[in-house]
């Protein structure tokens, strides 16, 4: 079942501008290390950026939440599986949030898409969850959020 969708579409230009205006500040506040070396490393790298950018808005209007109740740039990173497929990886106030969202005996799955034609950069996010008879999820009292 799906229990989070999110989609953000985001300008390049104005990523291209944020890295020449405030440069490692930037990055640093908005993109985890493996993140910024995937980034850094591509010829295209404000489009880069932008599609990573978009991710994190489309994975934070997912969880329902937006960037607030403790859900923070840098614990949603974009990553690959083996295969090469993107996906996210959700850490502190934002994992916590996706386990609030899961009921009890599933397991969320998140899934990624991403695409750009300049100027501009797509990411679009779904949260499922799929049962799973050995998951224990039981969301800490802490990470219920009224939205």
């Amino acid at each position: 079942m799906i229990i989070g969708l999110g989609n953000d579409l985001c300008d390049i230009r104005r990523i291209e501008d944020s890295l020449a205006r405030f440069g490692e500040r930037f990055t640093n506040r908005c993109f985890t290390d493996v993140e910024r070396r995937k980034s850094d490393g591509r010829a295209g790298r404000a489009a880069s950026y932008a599609k990573r950018f978009a991710a994190k808005e489309a994975c934070a209007k997912a969880l329902g939440t937006g960037l607030r109740f403790g859900v923070a740039w840098r614990e949603m990173g974009v990553v690959n599986l083996p295969s090469g497929q993107p996906t996210l990886n959700l850490t502190g106030g934002a994992a916590k949030r996706l386990e609030s969202l899961t009921p009890r005996g599933f397991r969320a799955v998140l899934h990624l898409t991403l695409t750009d034609e300049y100027p501009w950069a797509q990411a679009q996010v779904i949260i499922e969850a799929r049962e799973d008879p050995d998951a224990v999820l039981t969301p800490p009292e802490s990470a219920i959020y009224e939205v």
